[in-house]
């Protein structure tokens, strides 16, 4: 038996009266899956927004993208998390048609909500750091601007299955819905692609992009300065590093997801598992737990407040009260080198 979701008017009430397409135990393991996923994204994400409304330190302008990025992992978390563990946990999906629908629409709007956030902060730090556009300070209007971009433009592009271009549908092992990238319709491939191009190639350019002028102007910088001990040089590697985690996290999160949906929209006759279709789901979602480690966590200002507050109070020894990428930025910038 084809699974439901690759069906021509699949049904939403798939029980245990239908062929599932994994055995129950499998179901299980895919549950486990994605609590561990789900559970530390739902506390550090809602962490990341406590402590920025608790301190005053954190609400500057260069955070709002990371404080946004937070609040959209949250929503995919709570939304396509959640619900994933659950259904997994039943072995089907049991919200009906409305729920499928409403279930895509708000995973995918937080979601790439998200993938946006995440080339919006590449954006902005390459902004602050080579000012391609003169000595324009960065803003709280800036900031604001781009995280509700983030926002309308991902709704632009989740709205229209909504009105009939594209659609919601199951998607791998059948207990989370999404675009349907199976169903070869004129009209819904060509919305998948636009979607694609819109919501993935388009970010990851910026990404790139942005990262490159970045670390060229790192070492061009570094190239000309002559500081003891070679701080520049040390910063440029520290950045250096942390692009390339930055980059590789969006690969392995978003790569195996876009590159499985074209691939589907290109070879629709193609036979796939709904276990290989399922895998690249939670790749995209398991960024919700990692965002907040790699983009926030590891920035000294949100750690100095978060650990505490994860650890109900308990202070730690954190000598540099300064994100280094702040320092980063504001070295850089004024051609001068902070502390370290």
């Amino acid at each position: 038996m084809r699974p439901p979701e690759l069906l021509p008017n699949a049904s939403f009430y798939m029980g245990p009266q239908e062929e599932p397409p994994l055995p129950r135990a499998g179901f299980i393991v895919l549950a486990i899956i994605m609590t561990f996923f789900t559970i530390p994204a739902i506390v550090l994400n809602a962490t990341v927004i406590i402590v920025s409304l608790m301190h005053k330190q954190l609400r500057q302008p260069l955070n709002y993208a990371l404080v946004n990025l937070a609040v959209a992992d949250l929503g995919t978390a709570m939304t396509g998390g959640v619900l994933s563990v659950v259904n997994n946990a039943q072995g089907y999906f049991s919200l009906g048609r409305t729920g499928c629908v409403m279930e895509g629409f708000a995973v995918s709007l937080c979601g790439i909500t998200s993938l946006c956030t995440v080339a919006l902060i590449a954006v902005e730090r390459m902004f602050v750091v080579c000012k391609p556009l003169g000595q324009i300070a960065f803003q709280k209007k800036h900031a604001i601007g781009g995280v509700v971009l983030s926002w309308l433009w991902s709704l632009a592009w989740n709205l229209p299955p909504l009105f009939g271009w594209g659609r919601y549908e199951l998607e791998g092992v059948g207990t989370s819905c999404a675009p349907d990238w199976h169903n070869t319709d004129p009209n819904n491939v060509s919305y998948i692609i636009a979607y694609f191009s819109v919501c993935f190639a388009l970010p990851f350019t910026l990404i790139l992009v942005s990262y490159a002028k970045l670390l060229w102007t790192l070492h061009q910088v570094s190239k000309m300065a002559c500081m003891e001990g070679g701080a520049v040089a040390k910063g440029e590697m520290k950045v250096a590093s942390m692009v390339i985690l930055m980059v590789l996290s969006f690969l392995v999160s978003w790569l195996p997801y876009a590159g499985l949906a074209m691939f589907v929209v290109y070879k629709p006759a193609a036979k796939i598992h709904p276990l290989v279709g399922t895998v690249p789901v939670y790749l995209a979602k398991s960024s919700t737990a990692y965002n907040p480690m790699i983009y926030i966590l590891l920035n000294q200002q949100f750690r100095k407040y978060a650990v505490p507050f994860l650890l109900c109070g308990k202070e730690v020894m954190d000598e540099d009260e300064t994100s280094e990428a702040t320092t980063t930025v504001e070295a850089i910038s004024t051609n001068k080198v902070g502390p370290s």
